[in-house]
């Protein structure tokens, strides 16, 4: 079963890929989120388990939707956490998440504490990580930041990505504001 953005599935809800998937009596504490394949794709449609509270972000066009999926939760006092499940789509030659792909999320995790709280387009001015340890094919890859520092519209930003207990990367960001949005993002 293909989903469009407009039938995503609600948390807890289970959608299997082929029938075969499904046990009779089985419980499940996911959501499986089933992503529609691009034009050009010769394979299936791709499904990842999603953990209790996270929640599926529609990401439907651009380069998120190319590099996705990806899921995120609201965390008390504010917070929040991204994720993303390292598919075969994510590595690199020797099996684990590409130091690409890791930038990509970081930069969408640690900018994402400017655009929670602000109603501006930014843009990554700087970014300086570092590469604690790999990311493997299945691994749930999950990052927060916050906001350290504003001046002139330059907006400061710590971040930390890990599976589990393990840290993956650690690092700043730089962000530049623009003009404002149309709509506050939620």
């Amino acid at each position: 079963m293909v989903l469009s953005t407009y039938d995503l599935p609600t948390e807890g809800e289970v959608i299997p890929t082929q029938q075969r998937d499904a046990q009779p009596g089985m419980t499940v504490a996911f959501v499986a989120v089933t992503m529609a394949s691009m034009s050009d794709d010769l394979l299936d449609a791709e499904t990842t388990i999603v953990p209790p509270g996270f929640k599926p972000m529609n990401w439907s066009r651009g380069f998120g939707r190319s590099v996705g999926p990806f899921s995120e939760r609201d965390e008390d006092g504010g917070g929040f956490t991204r994720a993303f499940l390292v598919a075969e789509h994510h590595t690199n030659g020797m099996g684990n998440c590409h130091g690409g792909m890791l930038m990509a999320f970081a930069d969408m995790v640690w900018g994402h504490s400017i655009s929670s709280r602000r109603t501006h387009h930014w843009v990554t001015a700087r970014m300086v990580t570092d590469f604690v340890s790999a990311a493997r094919l299945g691994d749930w890859v999950e990052g927060t930041s916050e906001l350290i520092g504003d001046v002139d519209g330059f907006y400061t930003v710590k971040g930390r990505i890990w599976v589990g207990e393990r840290t993956i990367m650690t690092g700043t960001g730089v962000f530049k504001t623009l003009g404002a949005r149309a709509e506050p993002r939620t």
